[in-house]
């Protein structure tokens, strides 16, 4: 099986490359973070399936917001290994931002761009060769936080609500091709970033826990499935409250710290890859 992951290089992107990884598949890694991306594929080859079968890793140091080095690395994955059977746009930012704070500005566009033009820009050149060999699947990773506008998370909020819009786009833009489409909305998981959330986190999940039950969704050939079922009838329920009461309930609770410097490619390791959710 050949496999390319987004956001690689920490949470769940690096759990879901160990899963795969054990299972013997042929990876592309891709994130911005060269020396923790060439770590984890040091490691990986150590994950053996059951069959035997030792996993290859291909790494691509690059930032999913530049659609001509996405085209490279994808280009240079099908010419090496060919054409993947499983797509993950995993990579993406979660930091807080507020609207009246000038600061926060370029905060609001490194979001939206990495997690919703990351998400074509991961997507497009694989579909032409996907295609060609028969079909395959895209997953997209996007959050319970898409659901219902959080105070303190806008452009995360905004960000996650239009990935599952566009999944949902181009679940049936490709629809009759054989490329199915996955939109995944994981819950709250133990990563670094969720560390410093300052509110409660219901049905917290350890990362590589997270990883398999994502894998199993998406080998299930679901479309659309929230991670883990709790959070599903969470979200059933966040759809369904008036107004009025959904912003009683969330007045008070505590906000994602803020992020700064996005726009600085100096600073951009201020807000990692692959961070949930």
């Amino acid at each position: 099986m050949r496999v390319v992951i987004t956001g690689a290089s920490s949470g769940i992107g690096a759990a879901l490359a160990r899963y795969h990884a054990a299972r013997g598949a042929t990876l592309a890694l891709i994130a911005r973070r060269e020396k923790e991306l060439r770590e984890l594929a040091g490691v990986l080859p150590s994950l053996t399936s059951p069959e035997g079968a030792a996993p290859r890793a291909f790494t691509y140091a690059l930032d999913v917001t530049d659609a001509g080095a996405m085209r490279q690395a994808a280009q240079d994955f099908v010419d090496r290994a060919g054409a993947p059977d499983l797509v993950i746009a995993n990579a993406g930012i979660s930091v807080g931002t507020l609207t009246q704070e000038a600061s926060d500005l370029p905060v609001f566009e490194r979001i939206m761009a990495v997690n919703v033009l990351g998400l074509v820009n991961t997507f497009a050149p694989f579909i032409a060769p996907m295609r060609e060999a028969g079909g395959g699947t895209l997953a997209g990773i996007a959050s319970v936080a898409g659901i219902r506008g959080l105070p303190g998370a806008g452009a995360y909020s905004a960000s996650k609500a239009a990935a599952i819009a566009y999944l949902e786009a181009l679940r049936g833009e490709l629809r009759g091709s054989g490329i199915r489409v996955a939109t995944v909305l994981p819950g709250y998981v133990e990563t670094p970033m969720t560390a410093h959330n300052p509110y409660p986190m219901p049905f917290i999940l350890p990362v590589d826990e997270a990883a398999r039950r994502i894998a199993r969704v998406i080998d299930a050939g679901k479309s659309y499935a929230v991670v883990p079922w709790q959070m599903a009838v969470v979200a059933k329920l966040l759809r369904l409250l008036p107004n009025r009461v959904f912003d009683a309930a969330l007045a008070g609770r505590g906000r994602k710290p803020r992020g700064t410097g996005s726009a600085d490619p100096d600073k951009r390791d201020q807000l990692p890859d692959s961070q949930t959710r």
